[in-house]
C-alpha cells in the first residue's frame, strides 16, 4: 500500500472517514517521514494549522512495520492519539500493529502504596478519607491501573501521592504486590506493541532514569515521532538535572514510619530520627522566608540562616541513614527507605557543594507548604545529542511551531539537531480571507501603569462586536487579574477567568456557553482547540518574552553575553517569536473559522526585533485601523 493510496484525493480515508479532506501538504510531509523511516537520520518538520500532521506521520508509521514511539506534549495528546486518532486510522487501514499507551509511573495506582495508605489511615483528614475509600473501591474494579478513570478526583488531589509511586519510593522487583503491579503491565504491553504513545516527560524521564528496577523502555525502539517537539528542550532541561524538595523528604519520613511499624517496631530511635528529619525539612522552608519565589543559588549562597538550614537537613538525613543502616535486612520496605536516604543526601551535597567547573544552574523555588532545590544544565544540547546516539534509530520532530520565519537555528541548537533535514509545510487555511490582524494605534507602552487598563478599553467594542467568543490571552497572573476585575464591570458576557476552575472544564464551558470570555495566561496560549463559531476573537496583551529575573533564564542569557554573543536577539527574541505563534494559532482551527487577532504590544511595529515577530506570523489580512476590526466581524 502507497501514501497516496491512504491520504490521496481517493485514498482510503477520503472515502471513509468522516471530516477528511485531502490535502497536498498533509501527503508531502508523509512522505519525507516514510523516507526517513525507510533510510533513517532526522527530520525536523514545521506543519501548520491544519495540515494534518497527526496523520502525516502516523499513516506512514502503520505503514513501515516498525517498532515506533511516538512522543507527545501532553497527557490530554496522548489520550487522543490513543483513544481517537489511531483507532481510526487502524481501522480504515485495516493495519494489524499493535499499540500500547504508557504515562509516567504518576498515573498509575501502586497497590503496595495504597495497602500502606490504608494501614495508616489516622492522618488522614475528612476530604482525603473519603478519596482513599473511592481508590480502595475502584482497585477492585480497574484493570489498568489508570487513575484518570476516577474523574470524581480532582487531577492536583493530595490522595495521589500516598497511593502512586515515584521512582524513590518504588520497590521493584522487591514489592509483595510487583505480580499485581499495573506499572509493570503496561509496560509489558509497551514491549510487545509496534507503536507506543507515550509524552515528553516520560521520555526523558527513561533517558535520564536507568536504575529504577523496570529496565529500560526505549532502546529497542527503530524510530521516535516527537509531536509538539518545541516543548522538549524545556523539558529535557528539568529531567537531565536534579532536584531535592521538602516534600522528598518528609514524604521519606512517612514511608519510612510505615515500614518501620510493618517490618521492625522495635528500634524506636528510628521515629526519633524521622520527626527529627520532618522537622529540619519544615525549618528549612521557613529559612527561605514566607514569599512564594524563583531566585538563583547566588541569592541565598550568604545568607547564614539557609545555609544553617541546610547544614541541619543534611545532618538529619544522615543520621537518619545510620539508623536505618542499622536495621539493613530487616525488611524490603525499610532497606528501600535507606537507598532513597542515601540518595538524597549524594543529591543535597550535589546542590550544597557542587563538583568544581560545574556550568550546571543551581537555584530554588518557594511554595505555600514547600521548597525546591533544583540543579539545571547550562545547555541540553550534548546531552541529548549524546541520548540520540544511544538510541540509532530515526527521529522526526514536528510542530506547527518550530521555525522562526524560515530558520530552524534556534530549535536546532537547543537540541543538538545541527546535521537535520529540515522542512517547512504551510498551512492550507486561507488566512487572508479567514481572518485580519488588527495592531491598533495610540496604544501606550507595555510598561506604563495604565497598560492593562488600555487593553481592556480597547477589548470592549471589539467584544461587543464579536458577541464575546473571545480568548484574552496576558503575558502575567496580574494583568490577568486586573483584566478580569476591570471586564467584570465593562461587559455582560459571562467571564471565565484561569484558576477560578480547572483548564479543561474552563474550555467545555467556553464552547457551551456560545459567547464567553476567557481569560488566559501561558496554558492557554497552546494546545487549545477551539473550532467554530465559539472563538472568534484573540486579543494578546504583549509580546511573550519570559521574564528575565527567571534564574535559569538568566544563567542562559549570560553564558550567551560571555561567548560574545546577543541574548536578547539569539535567545528571548526566537523564544517569544515561537510562543506569540502558538498564541496566534488558537484563533483559526478549520477551513470554516474566521475571526480577528489583537496584538496590543506596540513595540512589534516600533522596534528593530519587531520583524522577526512579523515574519513568524500566519498570513493573515492586516489593518491598524479599529473600525476595520469592528466591520470584520459584521
Amino acid at each position: 500500500m502507497q501514501l497516496a493510496d491512504v491520504l490521496g484525493e481517493d485514498g482510503l480515508l477520503a472515502k471513509g472517514l468522516d471530516g477528511f479532506a485531502f490535502r497536498r501538504q498533509q501527503l508531502e510531509m508523509a512522505q519525507a517521514v516514510a523516507d526517513h523511516l525507510a533510510d533513517g537520520g532526522r527530520l525536523v518538520a514545521e506543519a501548520g494549522t491544519g495540515t494534518g500532521k497527526t496523520f502525516a506521520y502516523l499513516v506512514p508509521v502503520l505503514l513501515s512495520r516498525q517498532k515506533v514511539i511516538i512522543s507527545t506534549g501532553t497527557r490530554n495528546l496522548q489520550d487522543q492519539l490513543f483513544l481517537r486518532d489511531l483507532p481510526r486510522l487502524r481501522d480504515a487501514m485495516a493495519s494489524p500493529a499493535r499499540v500500547a499507551l504508557l504515562k509516567g509511573r504518576a498515573n498509575y495506582l501502586c497497590r503496595h502504596r495504597l495497602d500502606n495508605a490504608l494501614l495508616d489511615a489516622r492522618g488522614h483528614s475528612r476530604e482525603r478519607l473519603r478519596w482513599l475509600l473511592m481508590v480502595r473501591d475502584w482497585s477492585g474494579e480497574t484493570r489498568s491501573g489508570d487513575i484518570s478513570e476516577l474523574a470524581d478526583i480532582p487531577e492536583d488531589a493530595s490522595i495521589w501521592p500516598a497511593v502512586t509511586s515515584t521512582t524513590d519510593n518504588c520497590l521493584g522487583q522487591e514489592c509483595p504486590a510487583w505480580g499485581q503491579c499495573h506499572l509493570v503491565e503496561a509496560r509489558r504491553r509497551a514491549q510487545e506493541a509496534d507503536v507506543v504513545v507515550v509524552n515528553h516527560h516520560l521520555l526523558c524521564a527513561d533517558f535520564a532514569l536507568r536504575d529504577d528496577g523496570f529496565g529500560e523502555l526505549l532502546p529497542g525502539a527503530d524510530a521516535y515521532i516527537i509531536d509538539e517537539a518545541h516543548q522538549l528542550p524545556e523539558v529535557a532541561s528539568s529531567f537531565f538535572g536534579t532536584t531535592v524538595s521538602t516534600r522528598q523528604l518528609l514524604e521519606l519520613g512517612r514511608d519510612t514510619q510505615t515500614e518501620y511499624h510493618r517490618e521492625a517496631g522495635d528500634m524506636p530511635a528510628l521515629l526519633e530520627r524521622v520527626d527529627a528529619l520532618a522537622k529540619a525539612a519544615r525549618e528549612l522552608r521557613l529559612a527561605f522566608g514566607q514569599a512564594q519565589r524563583r531566585g538563583a543559588w547566588l541569592e541565598i549562597e550568604r545568607d547564614d540562616k539557609v545555609g544553617a538550614a541546610l547544614d541541619a537537613c543534611r545532618g538529619r538525613l544522615q543520621q537518619l541513614h545510620d539508623q536505618l543502616q542499622a536495621l539493613e535486612g530487616r525488611g524490603k520496605g525499610l532497606d528501600a527507605c535507606l537507598a532513597r536516604c542515601a540518595g538524597l543526601i549524594g543529591q543535597l551535597q550535589g546542590l550544597i557543594e557542587p563538583d568544581e567547573g560545574s556550568e550546571d544552574i543551581r537555584w530554588f523555588e518557594t511554595h505555600a507548604q514547600s521548597l525546591r532545590l533544583n540543579s539545571t544544565p547550562l545547555d541540553v544540547a550534548d546531552v541529548f545529542r549524546l541520548h540520540m546516539e544511544r538510541h540509532p534509530a530515526t527521529w522526526v520532530f514536528t510542530s506547527a511551531t518550530l521555525a522562526v520565519g524560515d530558520s530552524f537555528a534556534h530549535f536546532q541548537q537547543q537540541l543538538g539537531l545541527f546535521d537535520a533535514d529540515c522542512r517547512i509545510w504551510g498551512s492550507p487555511f486561507d488566512y487572508a480571507r479567514q481572518a485580519l490582524w488588527f495592531v491598533p494605534q495610540g496604544m501606550p507602552q507595555p510598561n506604563d501603569p495604565g497598560y492593562t487598563e488600555a487593553v481592556v478599553g480597547l477589548a470592549e467594542p471589539l467584544l461587543a462586536a464579536s458577541r464575546g467568543r473571545a480568548f484574552l490571552l496576558f503575558t502575567s497572573h496580574r494583568a490577568l487579574r486586573v483584566a478580569a476585575d476591570l471586564l467584570a464591570e465593562r461587559t455582560e458576557h459571562r467571564l471565565l477567568v484561569q484558576g477560578s476552575a480547572p483548564k479543561a472544564e474552563l474550555l467545555d464551558r467556553f464552547v457551551a456557553e456560545g459567547d464567553a470570555v476567557l481569560l488566559g495566561t501561558a496554558s492557554f496560549w497552546e494546545g487549545v482547540d477551539v473550532r467554530g463559531e465559539a472563538l472568534s476573537l484573540v486579543i494578546i496583551d504583549k509580546l511573550p518574552f519570559a521574564s528575565p529575573g527567571d534564574p535559569v533564564l538568566q544563567a542562559r542569557l549570560d553564558a550567551i553575553r560571555r561567548r560574545g554573543g546577543n541574548p536578547f536577539m539569539q535567545y528571548q527574541v526566537p523564544q517569544a517569536a515561537i510562543a506569540l505563534k502558538q498564541g496566534a494559532g488558537r484563533l483559526i482551527r478549520d477551513v470554516t473559522d474566521r475571526g480577528v487577532l489583537v496584538m496590543c504590544d506596540p513595540r512589534m511595529l516600533k522596534k528593530g526585533y519587531g520583524q522577526t515577530f512579523l515574519d513568524a506570523m500566519p498570513g493573515f489580512a492586516r489593518t491598524r485601523d479599529l473600525e476595520q476590526a469592528l466591520a470584520f466581524f459584521a
